[in-house]
């Protein structure tokens, strides 16, 4: 799902991170007083999550002069997290793109001009002009622009995101007046920028995604027929080449973060300021093995085994999956949601299995793939990454035997995975064999949580993974 822009004058932008509601401090004032009669409104970054303060444009999916209809989207903004569409609620043109393509705004700031109709478009570039030409001073632009034309109004692009799961989900519900009548054409915002670029009608191409979603490759199937036999691949070769280059950087060079690595740098000094401690366990593997291997082929991945067992075991130790955030109170959080770090081209994000503890493993393994694919294309939405009540680290895969992993800020543990192999152990008896075994490291907010806590909920956590029967009810 998208990311809305909200065209009224009741929304205002704030410069926090997070959208706020502001009304007008003199509502009986002439010269203050919103003026319903609007004939151009302005677009504002919208702020796509809470750790947000300024977005990238990554392209337009509307051109100056486009008639636009309620319910379509206008631009995608990379946020700190994800690519969100922008979409309006307002019919009208869109008259004057103020933040170019590859552009930086901050939150809250004008990003483009919609007109209501054409003969407004026009003015509206007018004003575009002007405001840029005297960036220096907002605030002088703003008044300026309500001399020259009273009924401006103010729209905000509020990005509608909250850390509370349940507000999420009504976000992403299907459901969205949006979409009324079916009109709406739904695309990934890679898809969306792939048919801008190969010239190809997404009203024509049937989406093969999620719900009926476009995806890249309806795309690019739509656009197969239309290049020559021969020569055409040859430009596409060349162009993506500077892909190839940028993969292997410059030695020496100096290179910005992206937006999700300066969340990430930010989110990680933030943790420095917790004091945490760290309790590591040896678990046999050797019947999870074992169940891996019977229903590996029914799409059961061993990320959500891992997840699955964390959650039961989180379940008799509440206060393992709870958090701090004041540093005077601590909650015992209601659901268990285990978010899994999963490492991107642009940095790291932890998509969130929500309720591992009672979605069966053949759902939660589903849910699994179909996030980590959403994270991948920069597509998640804020409820999908940042309601995660515990965290999985995992570099198993790569051999790495043990680590020890920081703690993300508002959660009160994180639990490093390393590799499960094979070793020689001795039994109570004293008889010798081999075992395989892998390392697990905690990492909790001292403040919450306590060592005999975690080595209880470390205890149970092996009991679940060395008989793991009821990891498939």
């Amino acid at each position: 799902m998208s990311s809305f822009v909200h065209i009224g004058s009741s929304f205002l932008p704030s410069s926090s991170s997070s959208p706020t509601l502001l009304r007008n401090p003199n509502p009986n004032s002439s010269t203050n007083r919103t003026v319903i009669r609007c004939k151009i409104r302005e677009i504002f970054m919208p702020a796509l999550s809470s750790t947000m303060t300024e977005g990238k444009i990554v392209s337009w999916v509307k051109s100056e002069g486009d008639r636009l209809s309620k319910g379509e989207s206008v631009v995608v903004v990379e946020s700190d997290k994800a690519d969100m569409d922008v979409e309006t609620f307002y019919d009208g043109y869109l008259a004057a793109i103020m933040v170019q393509e590859g552009g930086v705004a901050a939150v809250g700031s004008a990003i483009a001009l919609l007109a209501e109709s054409e003969e407004e478009i026009a003015l509206a570039r007018s004003k575009a002009s002007s405001s840029s030409s005297s960036s220096s001073s907002s605030s002088n632009v703003a008044a300026n622009v309500v001399a020259v034309e009273k009924p401006l109004e103010v729209a905000a692009a509020v990005a509608t995101m909250s850390q509370s799961p349940a507000a999420a989900v009504a976000v992403a519900s299907s459901a969205h007046p949006a979409s009324e009548g079916g009109k709406r054409i739904v695309a990934s915002p890679y898809a969306k920028k792939l048919a801008k670029e190969l010239k190809v009608d997404l009203g024509l191409v049937v989406g093969t995604g999620p719900l009926g979603r476009i995806v890249a490759k309806d795309v690019e199937i739509a656009a197969a027929p239309a290049p020559a036999p021969a020569p055409a691949p040859a430009p596409a070769a060349v162009a993506s080449k500077p892909a190839t280059v940028l993969s292997s950087p410059e030695l020496g060079s100096v290179v910005a973060f992206t937006a999700m690595q300066g969340a990430v740098s930010k989110n990680m000094v933030e943790s420095l300021k917790v004091p945490t401690f760290r309790v590591g366990y040896t678990i046999t593997t050797n019947a999870l093995d074992e169940l891996y291997k019977k229903i590996k082929s029914k799409g059961v991945t061993m990320t959500a085994l891992l997840a699955k067992a964390t959650a039961l075991a989180l379940v008799k130790h509440p206060v393992v999956n709870s958090s701090c955030r004041d540093g005077n109170s601590f909650t015992y959080n209601s659901s268990i949601n285990i978010a899994v770090a999963v490492a991107t081209d642009g940095g790291l994000i932890t998509p969130v299995l929500q309720d591992a503890d009672k979605v069966d493993i053949y759902s939660l393994s589903r849910k699994w793939k179909e996030l980590v694919a959403k994270a991948r294309a920069k597509q998640l939405q804020p409820h999908e990454y940042n309601s995660g009540t515990f965290t999985l680290s995992n570099l198993g895969m790569f051999g790495v035997d043990r680590f020890d992993a920081i703690l993300p800020p508002g959660t009160g543990a994180i639990m490093a995975v390393g590799a499960s192999q094979p070793t020689v152990v001795a039994s109570k008896d004293g008889r010798i064999g081999m075992r395989n075994q892998m390392q697990v490291t905690v990492t909790a907010d001292h403040r919450v949580i306590y060592g005999a806590d975690l080595a209880s909920f470390l205890q149970t956590l092996a009991q679940i993974i060395e008989d793991p029967k009821d990891l498939t009810f």
